[in-house]
Order: structure tokens, then sequence, then C-alpha cells
């Protein structure tokens, strides 16, 4: 198994293009599943998760044609084409390392009236139940059942009915999966304390550009009128947040100064926010975000909340940013409970970080030092990285198979700006 090696110290300088969004893409994929036409999907990342959708995609008997292009370019242009559904069942041994592939549950619905979909798996960072996903498409008619490991949904009438729904809190994945469920619906739909992400955002506007219609987009209630048949489209997967805020945190921990192309500045606002207040500078204009720090940070007080608010998926990058502010700061983990399982890594590089549930207390220290490390989830994974970068001596990264998922070719991206990292085989 691969491992990061990273000598830290380095000042990170020049810039980073910034690939389409994991999160959305996820997302975007099984919106071929509604139609017979192709779709065609642009800025598509290279990602072990995108690989795995797409390999599950295959399973429905959708066709995949992954455009040419050159082995240097970041991200391809992929077209899906779902000429006709040859089978409805998503099994265990696809699903079980991809929650996102539950995914596939409201669009299959919508188009075939069936599915049976394995229970996912994807990162342990806490409870992450499907019940709203569930319940969600038994408010749009769907008859639901759990039986040896798998959802079995059906329509009793061979189509949604569509139907009304409040999301009890909010919830990316169901919003979404809601979504693509509702928008072949007979009837119309509402779903109100919807997810305002801005994946949300760029999934209900390629669903436009397929032909649905849908009313407040953007906001927390969502109204949509079903309609007959979608047709295809090519669509632009929007930039990826989340990977361009953790490259902000990266060369802020170095001091450096980074230009992070094609980054989105408003879709950033959170994490940009909290950056300002730490110290790092933060310019935003129409083609990317630049971002630069003089070595001095300060010590903040964060909570993670739903769009518009801190990004879960942010919360550890910022934490190994803070390692080395001055002063004690206070993190709040209000979205998951079980997501710092990176904090004893940073500390055997020398932080010193103490939990308390779902409160972590960071005080800032001098000098963090290399060590060999561990990493648990995907974004985990990253905090270590960032670590890594600003420490002292050398670095050793374990189980990076997580950061493959979500960061696309993470080692040349670094390189591009003067860090120190390679890729090295397991002895």
């Amino acid at each position: 198994m691969d491992k990061l090696r990273i000598i830290g110290g380095h000042r990170l300088s020049g810039t980073i293009p910034i690939s389409g969004a994991k999160n959305a893409a996820l997302t975007l994929i099984p919106c071929a599943l509604l139609t017979d036409e192709p779709l065609t999907l642009r800025n598509l990342p290279r990602l072990a998760d995108i690989d795995g959708f797409q390999h599950l995609m295959t399973q429905f008997g959708v066709s995949v044609n992954i455009a040419g292009k050159r082995p240097e370019d970041f991200g391809r242009v992929v077209t899906f084409e779902a000429t006709r559904l040859t089978n409805t069942v998503a099994p265990y041994d696809l699903v079980r390392k991809m929650r996102a592939s539950i995914l596939v549950l409201g669009p299959m619905l919508a188009r075939a009236g069936e599915a049976t979909v394995s229970l996912p798996g994807g990162c342990a960072i806490g409870n992450r139940p499907i019940d709203l996903h569930l319940k969600a498409m038994e408010a749009l008619g769907a008859e639901i059942e759990l039986a040896q490991g798998y959802v079995r949904a059906h329509c009793p009438d061979g189509g949604l009915p569509g139907g009304d729904f409040t999301f009890p809190v909010v919830s990316v994945g169901a919003t979404e999966n809601a979504l693509m469920a509702a928008v072949l619906a007979k009837g119309p739909t509402r779903l109100s304390n919807a997810a305002r992400e801005p994946e949300i955002v760029d999934l209900c506007n390629l669903l436009t550009a397929m032909g649905a219609e849908i009313e407040g987009v953007g906001g927390s209630d969502l109204t949509i009128h079903g309609v007959d048949r979608l047709n295809g489209a090519t669509y632009k997967v929007m930039p990826d947040r989340i990977e361009a805020g953790s490259y902000a945190c990266a060369a802020a921990i170095t001091g450096g100064e980074v230009r992070l192309e094609g980054a989105d500045g408003e879709e950033m606002g959170a994490t940009n926010h909290a950056l300002r207040n730490i110290g790092v500078e933060v310019e935003a204009d129409k083609r990317g975000v630049t971002v630069r720090a003089d070595g001095r940070l300060k010590a903040v007080k964060l909570s993670t909340a739903p769009y518009p608010g801190l990004a879960t998926d942010m919360q550890a990058q910022l934490m190994a940013l803070l390692c080395r502010a001055e002063g004690t700061s206070v993190l709040n983990e209000t979205i998951f409970e079980n997501r710092y399982m990176h904090v004893p890594e940073l500390n055997r590089m020398g932080a010193h970080i103490e939990t308390n549930g779902r409160t972590a207390i960071v005080h800032g220290v001098d000098q963090l030092t290399g060590a060999e490390v561990m990493a648990t989830d995907l974004r985990a994974s990253m905090s270590l990285v960032i670590a890594a970068l600003a420490a002292q001596g050398e670095t050793l990264v374990r189980r990076i198979y997580h950061l493959d998922r979500g960061y696309e070719r993470l080692e040349e991206k670094l390189q591009l700006v003067g860090a120190e990292i390679e890729r090295i085989g397991d002895d």
C-alpha cells in the first residue's frame, strides 16, 4: 500500500489548478439514469470514488465513454448513456466502499419504478444513517423494505406520484436523492428544510438543463413539478470548494502565497471568513482565489454548520492550521459525532489538542515535528498532509487511499508550488 513522504518547512508559492468538485460530481453522475439520451460531464475529477461510481453505472447498462485527454491534464470529459436500463440492483461489492452509491436510489425509482441498493459504506466518521433518504422516498410514494443488508424500493403504480416532505434535520444526500426522484414524478413535490449547499444548486442547474422544472433553487424550500421525460445535456462540474479550502490551509501553514486557479470565492465564503479571522489574507476574483500568509496565525473559535455555515469537510484541515496559531482555539463539530480521529495523529506530530465530546481545544505550538502517521478518513488524511508541510523533518502518511478518493493527484499539485512530497511504495 502506498504512502506519502513529506519533508516539511518549505514555503508554498505558485498556482494550483482546482479540480471539479467530488461531492458535486457524485451527485451529477446518477442523473444519467434519468434519461435515455447522452449526458456529458466536463471537468470530472480523476478520483477513486469517481471511478467506482462509473463502474457502478455500468452495472445498470449505462455506457461510459471517457474522452481522450493528455495525461498531464487535470479533469476529464465523460459521457454517460443509459439508453436502456438492464439492471436495477446496486450490489454490495460496489456500494460498500462508497456512501454516495445510495444516490442511485432516487433516479432509479423515478425512471424504472424500482431499485435495490446495498446499504452503503464510506468514511468511518460517525453515524450516517440513510433514514431520511428512505422517508423522503416514501413521502413521494415509494414502498420501502430493508432485507439482508439491502434497501428494496418500488413504486406500486409504476411511477412516483410525488408528495411533500419536510426534512427534520438538514441532509445534503437526502435532498439530492429526493430531487432526482421528484423530477419524473406524476405530480408536484415540495421539499422543506432542504439543504442549500452549492452542490445542491449544481444538481438543480443540471436537472434544469435536462428539462426539469424546479422552483426555489438556492433556498431551503424547493418545489419540483414532475415532467414526462428528461433530455440529455452537456454540463461542467463546479469547482471543488473543499479542495480549494484544503490547499488554502496548506499555503497558510507554510507562510506561503498560492493562487487557487478556478476556485469560486463566493462558494468558499465560510472557509474564507474563517481564514481571514485566523490572519490569512484571501483575495477572490472571477477566475480564482489568492491566499497569502506571513506565518503569524491567530487562535479562533469555529463551529461547523450546514451551508452557508462552515463545512464539516473543512474542520480537520482548519484544525491542522490552528495547531500553529498563537493561543488556544476551540472547534465545535455539530454535523458528525466521531470526526476527531485525526487528533491523536496530529498530537503524534507535536500538536497539543484535547477533545471533549464534539468540542476540540487546540493549543497552538511553536513547532510541529515529522512522524509516521495513519490516515483514518478522507479529510483527516488531508489534515495530516497540511501539518506535515509545516513540520520539522520527515513525515510518512500511511493509508493514503483515502486521499485518492477525494483529491485529484494531490502530490503533483503540491509539487507545483514547491512542496517536497512524494508517493512511495510500502515496503
